[in-house]
């Protein structure tokens, strides 16, 4: 559905994207990971047709980004990372221009998505908190029922509640088939929506994830409380890479293959309790950008 071959921009001082090449599928959530500057909003802003690439290309449903950019916007939901909507105006009466820019026939879905955020779409745009304008902004995004959803740092000034809501209408945007290509700071909802992702560093695409992979990793960690020192200390020894924690704990690493090795290791101690330690994005990104990851 969206195809981005060898895309650069270049702005100086190492400020921009460069060779970027991404294949998103159509009905796929795909997530975009790295810090501020890392080219995120760059490339959002290329596949919307905003910004005229140095180099490369983009298409989306076989039409290219720049030519086509009008008729992609008819299919397309966008979410900018930094929203900015008319303070002359209230959140329906945007809601409302927006709908006839258009040419929505029917304005059900909006209102929707209106109750299902708890937004007073009355109140005028200028009083609203950040947390409210995300709100309208993001129904503005979905109300037309694209097929294709851009979303830059979706939940930013959202409060915990109003980000499980947005989570769990991706969540319904995916079993639709909708394509959704997400860039995000709150890896927990990138863990939960994603099926890929991918992690850019100084405007290069620097590694991709398959979500199941990583959950389903042949290599686990597993953290065994003992009830004595002297049982801690026999197992560190039997597992040198282990880690020793606070209150007597133990983080073991395996792969699967040895699980019946360590519970029979571990059946000669008196434990408290053993778990295992799921792991998590947020653990691999730091690692793999710290310029420690591997395959």
């Amino acid at each position: 559905m969206i195809e981005i071959n060898h895309l650069t921009k270049d702005y100086g001082d190492h400020r921009g994207i460069f060779d970027l090449t991404l294949n998103i599928k159509k009905g796929e959530v795909y997530g975009f990971l790295g810090p501020n500057g890392a080219g995120k909003s760059t490339t959002m802003r290329h596949i919307m047709g905003f910004s005229k690439a140095d180099d490369g290309n983009i298409t989306i449903n076989s039409l290219d980004s720049w030519q086509d950019k009008e008729k992609i916007k008819e299919f397309t939901g966008y979410l900018a990372g930094e929203i900015a909507l008319p303070n002359d105006m209230n959140g329906l009466q945007y809601l409302k221009l927006i709908s006839k820019m258009r040419k929505m026939k029917s304005f059900d879905y909006a209102d929707e998505l209106l109750e299902y955020f708890k937004i007073n779409p009355n109140t005028n745009i200028k009083k609203m908190s950040k947390g409210m304008k995300q709100k309208i902004a993001i129904v503005a995004t979905f109300m037309h029922d694209p097929d294709v959803i851009l979303l830059d740092e979706p939940t930013s000034g959202l409060d915990p509640l109003m980000q499980e809501r947005f989570i769990d209408l991706v969540e319904k945007e995916k079993q639709k088939g909708k394509t959704i290509f997400m860039s995000s700071h709150i890896f927990e909802e990138v863990s939960k929506v994603c099926d890929r992702v991918g992690i850019v560093k100084e405007g290069n695409l620097i590694k991709e994830l398959n979500m199941d992979a990583l959950r389903n990793n042949e290599e686990k960690t597993y953290i065994a409380k003992f009830k004595n020192d002297e049982d801690l200390k026999r197992m560190a020894e039997s597992y040198p890479n282990s880690i020793i924690g606070s209150e007597k704990e133990l983080f073991i690493t395996i792969i699967d293959e040895d699980i019946n090795g360590l519970i029979t290791d571990l059946s000669t101690c008196n434990l408290i309790y053993l778990k295992e330690k799921e792991k998590s994005l947020e653990e691999y990104f730091m690692k793999f950008y710290e310029g420690d990851g591997d395959d």
